[in-house]
Formats: C-alpha cells, sequence, structure tokens
C-alpha cells in the first residue's frame, strides 16, 4: 500500500471516533426535535383561552408531529365523572356512533384505578371500546386495536387521560413515551392554572353582586327608609293634631304628600338603575356626560363635567382614546362617581360640583369635587355606624378595582373625592375555560 493511501485509510480508533460523533450528532437532533415540539405545544397552552379549543391543537401538533393517526382525551368532571374534551380523526366507527366513546373502558378503569402512573403502551390489552369491531371485520375502524394512554395529573390529583394511536401500530419509543408523558404534566398544569382562573372569575362576580346588594341596601336606607319614616312622623302629627288643630294637622299632611311624591321619585329612579347596565352600552367618558345631564335637570346645583382625553399617537395634537377597560373596572368607576356626586348632592348642601375623567400617565382619575358643608374625615367610621355608607361604599368599591381613593374635606369647606385606577393598555374579560 502506498503512502498516500495509508494517508487515506481511517484507522479503527478514527472509525470509532466518527461512530461516536455520528450518534452523538444524531441524538442532538432528537433532543432539538423534542424541545421543538414541547415548545409548540407549550405555545397552543398558553394562547388558548377554551380548554377544548387548547387540546384539539394539543391532539392535532401530537399526531402529526409524532407521526401518529388519531388521538382523544378524557376528562373528568366535579364529580369524578370522565368525559370526552377532544378528538383527533377518530375513525367512523367511533367518529359516526358517538354513544361508543362515552362511559367507561378499559383504558380509563385502568386509570382510575391508579395503575396508569405513566405513559405506557397498552399493547398487551386491545381498546375496549374496538372489540366489536375487530370481531366483526369492521373495516370502518380502520383496524386500529391498540393506543398509548397518558396519565394526566396536577400533584396527586388526576385530571384525565391523552390517548394516541395509528393505523399500523407500532410500539412508540421510550424517548417517545417519556415527550408524551412531559406533554400529559403540560396539559394537567395548563388545565389546572386554567380552573383557578374560573374559579378567581366566579369569586369575582359572587363579590361584585354582594358588593351591587349592599350598595342598593345602603341606598334604600338613606332614601326610600328615610323617606318613609319622615312621612309616617308627619302622619302621625297631623293625627294627634287633628281633633284640636285641624288647620296645623291639614299642614302636616301637605307635608306627607310632598315627601311622598319625592320618594316616589327616588324609588323611580334606583328602579332605573336596576332595570340596566349602568353605563347603557356607552363608554364611561360618554356614560358620565349623560350622568351629569341627568342631575342637571333634577337639581338646582350647578354641575360641572371635564374630560381630559389622553394625546393621540400622532403630531397632530389629535387627542386619543379612552383606554379599553374592561366592563367590571368601567362599571365600577361610574358607580364611584354616581355615589359621590349624590352624596355632595343629598347631604353636603353643594351648589357647585365638578366631575373630571383624565387620562394621565397610565393613569385613570376620576375626581368629585364641591363647595358644600365639608365634614371630618376622621369621623368617616362614626358616619357608617349612623347608617350612612356612601363613604365605606366608595372605598370598598375602589379597593375591588384595584384602585386608589383618596377623600379630602374640611368642616365648611367642600369635598373633593379622588380616585386612581392604574391600567396597562388593553385589557380584557377573562373566560373560564370549561
Amino acid at each position: 500500500m502506498m503512502d498516500s493511501e495509508r494517508h487515506h485509510a481511517p484507522a479503527s480508533g478514527e472509525l470509532l471516533a466518527a461512530s461516536e460523533g455520528g450518534e452523538e450528532a444524531s441524538s442532538l437532533l432528537g433532543s432539538n426535535r423534542e424541545l421543538a415540539i414541547l415548545y409548540t405545544i407549550a405555545g397552543q397552552l398558553n394562547r388558548k383561552v377554551n380548554v377544548r379549543e387548547a387540546l384539539q391543537e394539543v391532539l392535532s401538533q401530537v399526531t402529526r408531529l409524532l407521526g401518529l393517526k388519531t388521538g382523544w382525551v378524557w376528562l373528568l368532571d366535579e364529580e369524578g365523572k370522565p368525559f370526552l374534551a377532544a378528538s383527533q380523526s377518530l375513525p367512523p366507527y367511533l367518529a359516526d356512533h358517538p354513544e361508543r366513546m362515552t362511559g367507561r373502558c378499559l383504558c380509563l378503569d385502568t386509570f382510575l384505578g391508579g395503575s396508569l402512573a405513566r405513559a405506557a403502551n397498552i399493547n398487551v390489552l386491545r381498546c375496549s371500546r374496538l372489540h366489536n369491531a375487530e370481531r366483526e371485520g369492521d373495516p370502518s375502524s380502520w383496524g386500529l386495536r391498540f393506543h398509548a394512554s397518558v396519565p394526566i395529573h396536577v400533584g396527586e390529583t388526576p385530571l384525565g387521560v391523552l390517548n394516541v394511536a395509528s393505523e399500523d401500530w407500532r410500539e412508540l419509543h421510550s424517548a417517545e413515551l417519556q415527550l408524551l408523558h412531559i406533554i400529559g404534566d403540560q396539559i394537567g398544569l395548563a388545565i389546572q392554572r386554567a380552573r383557578l382562573s374560573a374559579e378567581h372569575t366566579r369569586a369575582a362576580a359572587r363579590l361584585a353582586a354582594i358588593e351591587e346588594r349592599n350598595r342598593l341596601a345602603r341606598e334604600i336606607h338613606d332614601t326610600l327608609a328615610q323617606g318613609l319614616a319622615a312621612i309616617a312622623l308627619q302622619l302621625e302629627t297631623a293625627d294627634a293634631l287633628l281633633p284640636t288643630q285641624p288647620e296645623r294637622a291639614q299642614a302636616a299632611v301637605r307635608r306627607a304628600l310632598a315627601l311622598a311624591r319625592s320618594n316616589l321619585e327616588e324609588a323611580r329612579r334606583s328602579v332605573m338603575d336596576l332595570r340596566a347596565a349602568p353605563l347603557q352600552n356607552h363608554a364611561l367618558p360618554e356614560a358620565l356626560a349623560l350622568l351629569i345631564k341627568r342631575l342637571r335637570v333634577e337639581n338646582r346645583s350647578r354641575l360641572e363635567y371635564r374630560y381630559e382625553p389622553p394625546p393621540g399617537p400622532g403630531p397632530g395634537g389629535e387627542p386619543g382614546r379612552f383606554p379599553a377597560l374592561s366592563p367590571h373596572c368601567e362599571a365600577g368607576l361610574y358607580r364611584i362617581a354616581q355615589e359621590a356626586l349624590n352624596n355632595a348632592l343629598r347631604h353636603a348642601a353643594a351648589e357647585q360640583i365638578t366631575l373630571t375623567l383624565a387620562v394621565r400617565d397610565k393613569m385613570i382619575v376620576l375626581q368629585v369635587q364641591d363647595n358644600g358643608r365639608g365634614f371630618d374625615p376622621e369621623r368617616a367610621q362614626e358616619y357608617t355606624r349612623a347608617g350612612h355608607f356612601g363613604l365605606a361604599g366608595m372605598s370598598e368599591r375602589a379597593h375591588l378595582l384595584g384602585a386608589q381613593i383618596s377623600i379630602e374635606s374640611l368642616p365648611g369647606s367642600g369635598t373633593s373625592i379622588s380616585v386612581y385606577l392604574p391600567y396597562q393598555g388593553q385589557e380584557q374579560e377573562r373566560s373560564p375555560w370549561l
């Protein structure tokens, strides 16, 4: 052999090194593929709001990326009963007969019995839902017999099972099973996160409903109840004076009638507040403008409304649009403004009231100023104990919105109530997954 030939002939050590390098490259490529799959699945779970849509996307990705034909997901409801949450390319034998995808089966019994601890090939047990199709040779089953079952847990809590299969069933490799196990964990965490979010949303809705009932109770106490008590007092006076001083008794009756008419108008106003949403399908700036317009007609006080929009995006100086707050936030700010205005009109005997709504540096500022009789803020708890809940109600609303409230007043010097609500651009209502 010539020297040049010996130079090009690899030694056995070089062959071994080349072989090991190829295996490392193959392993690296496999790891990168698995990471890409997990990244794709995580993205689907994070982007989707509805759990069924998310699971549908996950099934589509899993079956495509692993070269499988079909799959489906069972979840457990609040009573621990399984239901079909998503499916991908079911064979006609199952897809055309939905009743065959209900009830218990061998795979679910194994899962609920605690034997399915990790992803496993169930290739020693035939799918019980396809047993009759196999026995009868039904071609609509596509020849499916076995599937891999992946448990979905969060901690020790079982949530459901992910099943995947192919026509020409092949046993999945250990790396693929491990990948499915991680995907099952991702699904479990996403479902748990969604359920916690849904519970939080329901709790917030319940709290808002309770707070609204409290507001109505406070308003009834401060208006209708006090008005009825005053009417009763005038009628009792008239009854006592009627035998001896009929003219004074008649005057008391007239005062009772005037109070009754006033309270009837108050009752109508309260009913109007209850019949429809506070903002009446208007954005907050327009709804506050309409509120001031209505109060001007009903009261003799001078009411002024100022709106300071955010600056526009362009150089032309045009004002920008009011930030897109959630309906909960807009309704809460509206109710605070409504309560502050009513307090100024009803209790402060104010002649001048100014309502300001401004957008300043990622902050919504709502302010109500009046030149009424004022009060001592240090005695706010005394007013609450005396049955006047307006200040406490506004503070509770601001707290629920995540806003800060400032109440400044002095006896004889008017009152200023300011609410500061931070916002981060576009806000959206969360929707429960299920």
